[in-house]
C-alpha cells in the first residue's frame, strides 16, 4: 500500500464514518447467494439501476476485485450516509490519481424516485450496493475485524459498510 493513502482513512471520517481501513481485496467475499436476497428480500428489487438484475453478478464482481491490490472498507452507524460518503471518497482519490478506485455503496439507491431505469442521472453520486454486487457483506466485515449483526429493527445500532477498490 501507498503510503500516501493513509489520508483517506481520515477523510473518511472527516465525511461521517465511524471508521475505515484499508483491507486486503482477497477478503472481499463474493457468493451466489447474496443477490437471492436481493430478488426475494427486498421490495426495490429491479426498480433502480442500481440493484439487480441491473448490477454486475457475483462472478462478475470477484473479476473486478481481482484486478486490484487494495481496498478501502468503511465502517458508518448509518446506511443512509455510506453510499455518499463513499462516492465523495472515489472522487478524491482518483483525484489524487488512482484512476482504477471504484466504490461500492449500501443499501438501495435514493437519488432519484423513482429512478428513471433507462440512464443514471446522477452518476457522480450513485454507487451500486456491496450486496447488489454479490458481495456478502457479513463475512467480508467479520474477516476484517468489524462488528456486524443482524438488527431486528432500525433502533437497533447499525453497522454499515462501504468499499473502495484502489489501485
Amino acid at each position: 500500500m501507498d503510503d500516501r493513502m493513509e489520508r483517506f482513512i481520515e477523510k473518511a471520517k472527516e465525511l461521517g464514518s465511524h471508521e475505515a481501513k484499508f483491507i486486503d481485496p482477497a477478503t472481499v467475499k463474493t457468493a451466489p447467494w447474496v443477490i437471492m436476497k436481493c430478488r426475494y428480500g427486498c421490495g426495490r428489487y429491479n426498480t433502480r439501476l442500481c440493484c439487480p438484475p441491473h448490477t454486475p453478478t457475483y462472478t462478475e464482481t470477484r473479476e473486478i476485485i481481482d484486478c486490484y491490490k487494495t481496498a478501502l472498507l468503511v465502517h458508518c452507524k448509518s446506511w443512509d450516509i455510506v453510499t455518499p460518503i463513499i462516492a465523495k471518497l472515489e472522487k478524491e482519490i482518483f483525484l489524487s490519481g488512482y484512476y482504477k478506485v471504484f466504490g461500492f455503496g449500501s443499501g438501495p439507491c435514493k437519488s432519484c424516485r423513482p429512478c428513471n431505469m433507462v440512464k443514471c442521472i446522477k452518476p457522480q453520486e450513485v454507487r451500486p450496493a456491496m450486496e447488489a454486487c454479490g458481495i456478502d457483506v457479513y463475512e467480508t466485515v467479520r474477516a476484517n475485524g468489524f462488528p456486524i449483526d443482524v438488527v431486528k429493527d432500525f433502533d437497533c445500532e447499525q453497522n454499515c459498510y462501504g468499499l473502495l477498490l484502489i489501485d
